[in-house]
C-alpha cells in the first residue's frame, strides 16, 4: 500500500485546506484545518503560510490542526519548535497531525521528523496526536494527562520510540497505534521493547491497541497471547503486517479474545483454514480478514507499508 490520499476528516471535523485566497467557513472551530507547502519551498515560507492563517483564522478557535508539507519534508525536519512557539496563541488545540502527506509528496520512510515530545509539554490539554514517519523521530518519557489518542505512522519505527512510549505516563490514553514497519526502513523494535505497553500499567484506560505493519507479526501475536493489556481492551489491530498461521494459532491458543468487539487483521498471510477457525472460535468479534496476502516466489512476505 502507498498512502495515496488525504484525510477528509480527522478528529471527527470535516477537512479544510487553508488557501488565503478562499472564503472561511462559517464555524472555523468546526473543522479542521490543514497547513501544506509546496515540496520546493523552504521552512521560512511555511511559517509565513502559518502566519497567514492565524491572521486570518482566529487562533484561539482552532481545534484540530493538520500539518501536510512544510517545504522539502526530504531534508528539512518538522517544524515542531514553531509549532511549539504558536501553543500561546492555539489555546483550543486539541488535535494535531504531524507529516500528514503523500507518497507524492514525501514517501512515509524519508520524511524528516524530530522529538515531538516538546508538543506534548506545550500544549497539555492536547487529545489526539499523529505523527507520520520516523526518520529522525524522538519521543522522550513524558507524563501528559489530557491525552486520549496517539498514533506514529511508519514504515520502520525505532526501538527507542517504542520503549520510550511504553515508559510514558498517559493515564487517559484510549488509542494508542504504532505501525512497527520493517527493519529495512529502520524499525528494529522487538518483542521486548514492547513488554511495558503490553502490560498497560501506564496505559490504564486503553480500549484500543494498533501495533500494524509489523514486520514481526507473529512475534507480536504470540507476545499478546498472555498480555495484561488485552482483558481491557475493545479493538486490536494487527492489520497491514505479515502475520501468518503461526501468529494467528498464537492468539487463539492464548487468553480468551472473545470480550473484543473487532479484531482487525486486514493484510494479512493467514490461510482459508486458519481464517475459518479465527471466525468460529471467536462468536460475537468483528474479525477483518480482508486482503489476504500470499508470499512471493522465494517465500518472502512484505508489510503493506515500507518506503
Amino acid at each position: 500500500m502507498t498512502i495515496n490520499t488525504h484525510l477528509t476528516e480527522f478528529a471527527g471535523r470535516p477537512v479544510v485546506v487553508f488557501d488565503p485566497e478562499e472564503e472561511l467557513p462559517a464555524d472555523p472551530g468546526a473543522v479542521a484545518w490543514r497547513l501544506t507547502a509546496e515540496y520546493d519551498t523552504s521552512g521560512e515560507d511555511f511559517a509565513g503560510l502559518v502566519e497567514q492563517f492565524l491572521g486570518k483564522v482566529e487562533p484561539a478557535s482552532v481545534q484540530a490542526l493538520i500539518v501536510g508539507q512544510w517545504g522539502s519534508a526530504y531534508e528539512e525536519k518538522a517544524p515542531v519548535e514553531l509549532l511549539v512557539g504558536l501553543a500561546a496563541r492555539l489555546t483550543g488545540l486539541r488535535a494535531l497531525f504531524l507529516g500528514e502527506m503523500t507518497f507524492e509528496e514525501c514517501e512515509i520512510s524519508w520524511i524528516q521528523q524530530t522529538d515531538v515530545t516538546p508538543l506534548l509539554v506545550a500544549y497539555p490539554e492536547l487529545e489526539t496526536l499523529r505523527v507520520r514517519g520516523a526518520d529522525g523521530l524522538v519521543v522522550t518519557p513524558t507524563r501528559h494527562e489530557a491525552l486520549r489518542e496517539l498514533a506514529f505512522e511508519s514504515g520502520g519505527l525505532p526501538a527507542a520510540v517504542v520503549r520510550a512510549v511504553g515508559e510514558c505516563d498517559l493515564p487517559g490514553l484510549t488509542h494508542l497505534e504504532l505501525w512497527l514497519g520493517t527493519d529495512n526502513y529502520g524499525g528494529d523494535a522487538t518483542v521486548e521493547d514492547l513488554a511495558p505497553i503490553l502490560a498497560g500499567t501506564r496505559l490504564p484506560a486503553l480500549t484500543y491497541l494498533g501495533l500494524r505493519d509489523a514486520e514481526i507479526a507473529d512475534p507480536v501475536a504470540a507476545a499478546l497471547a498472555g498480555a495484561p493489556v488485552v482483558a481491557r481492551l475493545q479493538t486490536l489491530d494487527l492489520s497491514l503486517g505479515i502475520l501468518s498461521d503461526t501468529g494467528a494459532a498464537a492468539l487463539l491458543a492464548g487468553q480468551p479474545l472473545t470480550h473484543l468487539r473487532r479484531l482487525d487483521l486486514h493484510h494479512h498471510f493467514v490461510s482459508e483454514d486458519m481464517a475459518a477457525r479465527l471466525v468460529a472460535e471467536l462468536p460475537g468479534v468483528e474479525v477483518d480478514l480482508s486482503d489476504v496476502q500470499e508470499a512471493d516466489s522465494d517465500g518472502d512476505r512484505y508489510v503493506d507499508v515500507a518506503e
